[in-house]
């Protein structure tokens, strides 16, 4: 798969989720318009805590515009210190781990894994768990691509859309998952009215349309289908 792929997609079908996914993921990620996500994953993908006051700098901000937007992020994840360790990327451990650069990190759903190294510039390992069977996901991906996928025929799960709205994490990330296959899907497919099984390669180009759109003002990857 390359780069090209998430300028030419020719699905209506896929088109239309990511439509609703960038309309619905736009407003939960950025309430503020401040563009805090972006500067968020590239300080996490460092793997250590960030301060409030490393993303005012980052961003020429005050510290009380910085604390109040985080506010309005309700999945932010924060360590005792008031540090956040989980934006998308985690320092947390989740179901899927992320590997940059040898730094063993973690995302808050399967999407992530394959948005983040477009965004992030960056090639990542991803291991993932199918959570029908507890086969292991292997995925290589890089900016431009996914270069390795083991098991072939693994799937990724999406919510109905509708759903995919305010939280960006209860609502949409912790329903997003890699099934070993979309058989080991079919149980779980079966009790979400709505939901929706996407090839990796469809998975892939989504992803880079809502890498140049949610995160349009400060990354260039992916555009509309």
């Amino acid at each position: 798969m390359s780069r090209k792929g998430a300028d030419q997609m020719q699905s209506p079908n896929l088109s239309e989720i990511a439509m609703t996914l960038k309309e619905g993921l736009r407003e939960s990620l950025c309430p503020d318009k401040l563009g805090l996500f972006h500067p968020l994953l590239r300080l996490l993908v460092e793997g250590n805590p960030v301060s409030v006051g490393q993303i005012a700098a980052t961003l020429h901000l005050s510290l009380s515009d910085v604390t109040s937007a985080l506010g309005k992020l309700r999945s932010i994840e924060f360590d005792r210190d008031g540090n956040i360790v989980g934006a998308g990327i985690t320092l947390n451990p989740t179901r899927h781990r992320f590997e940059v650069d040898g730094r063993k990190l973690f995302t808050w759903c399967a999407m992530d894994t394959l948005i983040f190294p477009m965004i992030l510039n960056q090639t990542a390992r991803v291991m993932s768990t199918c959570p029908a069977t507890g086969i292991t996901i292997r995925l290589t991906v890089t900016p431009g691509g996914v270069e390795y996928l083991e098991p072939a025929d693994a799937v990724v799960s999406l919510p109905r859309l509708s759903e995919a709205c305010c939280d960006v994490r209860a609502d949409f990330c912790n329903q997003v998952h890699f099934f070993s296959s979309s058989d080991a899907a079919s149980a779980w497919l079966s009790e979400r009215h709505g939901a929706t099984l996407l090839s990796i390669e469809e998975a892939w180009r989504i992803g880079g349309v809502l890498a140049g759109s949610v995160f349009s003002s400060q990354s260039e990857v992916g555009r509309d289908p």
